[in-house]
């Protein structure tokens, strides 16, 4: 008795026999379960891949090294794959694609049993295969991850490992080539560069401050720590104009008058000109050798007295400065510019001031002194980022200069007098107070204008 042929929609004889292996045949069902569990185990493969990559690079360093120091379970082996974030990349990469390849390989395959079209197969077993992906290989396990890192990466750290030994073959080779081509092309893993920028770091800081965590104290000094690596010595000097220093053939009383009238512990000391500074005195030695000395005070020298110091160009970082002044135990240095002239000198505190702040002594003005919320009095020598910073301005700084002083005379261009005023982008600056030739003291006030264009610096009369 004939049978008739299958409608459409009906199973094939070939596929209701399965498939064989080796000669022996498998039940079509066995194939289709066998599928089906591979497909899961490949979706969890695929999650543990997808959450490893998240954890990993979410784990600040400072975190990993806090773990490894607390003997936690897995931070050692956590602590060796971030130690060469190239390859721990190449290697959860290369886990998931292969995951994500078989994946979408088996599916289609087993959608082929039950569907005559080879094309409509793979289309439903792409879009099928992405829709599990994506719901269950990428987004729950980064999501669960990014709550968890610290957690999950300690619990993934060592299957890790072990998939990395798996994959070494293949490992080796896409790392090596992801290198040539990064090379070639001129550029460089983003893994390999910093997860965390000064500017994130300011960010964080400026978040702190408005959740509270942070005074505002604390996010100033946070702040002038992350500039303080940026500055020169030029930035920070007292200038030549401003230094108090004393003749190597002075006596120690006359320098001793002299430390006593600057109000100055260490001066130095000069032979012929400002611009051969030998030496620095302490108000100390002045004392404990004029008073309690053996010899006259009319028979002491001065150079007895000299400490040396260093001589250092106005261009050189005050991080590194500060580095050398705590290794050689020096106070105070000497800034020279490119042909050797004397431009100012630099003291511990001077650098301590770019970190805590301005240390006032006795009667000494503010540098910054607030008249209200759209203008300040400023100091000539105050540098121009902290004007900015003041009332949140934009006034730029040039390679001649750094100073509002500095900024004043470039754009006027010539010398200035007292109750002259210059505009610029918003903001008017008034020249208070000149002695001589230099800028004593600006008020600067934030315009409140609508559409306000740089204009050139104009004079006006008081």
């Amino acid at each position: 008795m004939a049978l008739d042929p299958p409608a459409p929609f009906e199973l094939s004889t070939a596929m209701l026999q399965g498939v064989e292996i080796v000669g022996v045949p498998i039940p079509q069902d066995a194939v289709l379960v066998a599928g089906i569990v591979t497909l899961v185990a490949l979706v969890v493969l695929s999650a543990f891949f997808s959450s490893s990559e998240i954890a990993m690079f979410s784990l600040p360093a400072h975190r990993t090294e806090a773990l490894v120091e607390d003997a936690v379970p897995g931070a050692k082996t956590l602590k060796q794959l971030k130690s060469d974030p190239h390859r721990l990349l190449v290697t959860i990469l290369v886990g998931n694609n292969l995951v994500n390849i078989a994946m979408s390989s088996i599916a289609t395959g087993l959608l082929a049993m039950y569907v005559d079209s080879q094309g409509l197969a793979v289309a439903i077993a792409t879009f099928g295969v992405t829709a599990i992906v994506l719901l269950f290989g990428e987004s729950a396990p980064k999501s669960y991850a990014v709550e968890n890192t610290e957690s999950w990466a300690l619990r993934i750290s060592k299957p890790l490992k072990a998939a990395e030994k798996v994959l070494l073959p293949l490992i080796l080779l896409f790392d090596y080539l992801t290198r040539v081509v990064n090379k070639i092309t001129g550029g460089r893993s983003a893994i390999e560069t910093s997860y965390v920028t000064r500017e994130e770091i300011q960010d964080i800081i400026e978040t702190g401050e408005r959740e509270g965590v942070l005074d505002e104290d604390e996010r100033e000094m946070l702040q002038r720590t992350l500039r303080f690596n940026d500055t020169i010595a030029k930035e920070v000097m007292t200038p030549r104009l401003d230094m108090t220093a004393v003749a190597k053939d002075a006596s120690a009383e006359e320098a001793l008058e002299t430390c006593i009238q600057s109000g100055h512990a260490r001066i130095p000391v000069y032979e012929g000109s400002l611009d051969n500074v030998i030496g620095v005195i302490h108000i100390r030695d002045l004392v404990r050798d004029l008073n309690y000395g053996e010899a006259l005070a009319r028979d002491m020298e001065l150079e007895d007295l000299i400490e040396p110091t260093l001589h250092v160009p106005e261009s050189k970082n005050v991080d590194d400065l500060l580095t050398e002044m705590r290794a050689e135990r020096l106070h105070m240095v000497i800034v020279i510019d490119e042909f050797g002239t004397t431009e100012g000198l630099v003291t511990m505190e001077d650098l301590t001031e770019e970190i805590v702040g301005e240390i006032l002594e006795g009667e000494e003005e503010e540098p910054i002194e607030y008249v209200d919320d759209d203008t300040v009095t400023v100091k000539g020598e105050v540098n121009i980022e902290e004007v900015n910073e003041a009332l949140d301005l934009d006034l730029p700084e040039g390679e001649e200069f750094e100073t509002i002083a500095g900024f004043i005379f470039n754009r006027a261009g010539r010398l200035v007098e007292e109750g002259e005023t210059i505009t610029y982008d918003g903001v008017e600056i008034r020249v208070e107070q000149v002695e001589n030739t230099r800028i004593m003291k600006a008020r600067v006030v934030r315009l409140e204008t609508d559409e306000t264009e740089p204009v050139d610096a104009e004079e006006a009369s008081d």
